[in-house]
């Protein structure tokens, strides 16, 4: 990637190579993420589930999604920051959403914001595009609607269903949103709205014949702990239990003896050792005084 990723950028990319998109909640995993390349960086509602243990995204707040990507922004990566607005923090009022979507952007110095659903949110996104704030828009399976879908569930396999999302699909790109998330839909459905609108579409559970595809982070590296995963992840890595693997060895090498190695121990100068040895052999004096010759000045800590 050449330069730091915009909102324009990957708005320009429609129909050119492959956007790369994944998750990362953190400072640690936006550096992992950046190092790789990544071209979006999605700070998702995800993190209820994948950092925080939560068993659905609407547990999350938007204090914590500015915690969050505010960590993330401050690995200052090349990709895109864009930062989830969580459930309720754009359903209200059209001045709550505005407002909310710039502490993200204040606060947390998020780039762009993503939010989910169709042509309902329409007025919300125009405010946040109005206050000239960049818009990621989520179609298809939208977590924070988990209760009225009945569950995590594949939408639009029905032609009803289908061409109501295309129909969604056409107003966010008519509204000025950057790019779609397209979630859990038929490959068929996501290569149809990818012909017909001129923003990308980022799939995640919809195929290859998106402008992009996206992955939580943890899900890809394996960092859940074997936990039921969807179709659509790919594995890459089993962090979770090399994780294990060489914890249960320090433990070991703890039991054992064998940490620290006299290479990982501070030591006294000799000099200075023999002087503590006296003094803790001869009688207790509290009040004495060491020579200056006997005092020797702390070294910096070595890393």
């Amino acid at each position: 990637m050449s330069g730091k990723m915009t909102a324009p950028k990957v708005k320009a990319r429609k129909g050119g190579d492959k956007l790369t998109m994944i998750t990362a909640y953190d400072f640690p995993t936006a550096q992992i993420v950046d190092r790789a390349g990544a071209e979006i960086i999605l700070v998702g509602d995800s993190l209820a589930n994948v950092v925080l243990g939560y068993d659905a995204t609407i547990k999350v707040t938007l204090d914590v999604m500015i915690h969050h990507t505010a960590a993330v922004a401050r690995a200052k990566p090349n990709g895109l920051i864009v930062g989830d607005m969580p459930w309720l923090s754009y359903h209200t009022s059209i001045e709550d959403t505005v407002t909310n979507a710039g502490r993200l952007v204040r606060e947390a110095g998020a780039e762009a914001v993503k939010l989910e659903g169709g042509k309902k949110r329409l007025d919300m996104i125009n405010a946040v595009l109005g206050a000239e704030i960049p818009v990621m828009g989520h179609l298809g399976l939208t977590p924070q609607s988990v209760h009225a879908m009945g569950g995590y569930r594949v939408q639009g396999k029905q032609a009803a269903g289908a061409y109501e999302l295309l129909s969604d699909a056409h107003a966010l790109a008519d509204a000025g949103v950057f790019s779609i998330v397209l979630e859990g839909v038929p490959d068929i459905l996501a290569e149809i709205v990818t012909k017909e609108i001129d923003v990308p579409t980022i799939g995640i559970g919809a195929g290859v014949h998106c402008d992009g595809q996206v992955l939580v982070l943890h899900d890809l590296l394996g960092l859940g702990g074997g936990e039921y995963l969807p179709k659509f992840v790919r594995q890459y890595a089993r962090l979770a239990d090399d994780a294990v693997a060489a914890v249960e060895q320090y433990f070991d090498d703890v039991r054992s003896g064998a940490f620290p190695a006299d290479d990982e121990t501070y030591h006294m100068p000799d000099e200075s050792a023999q002087i503590l040895r006296e003094l803790v052999a001869g009688p207790r004096d509290p009040g004495r005084k060491l020579a200056a010759d006997d005092l020797m000045a702390d070294e910096a800590m070595e890393r």
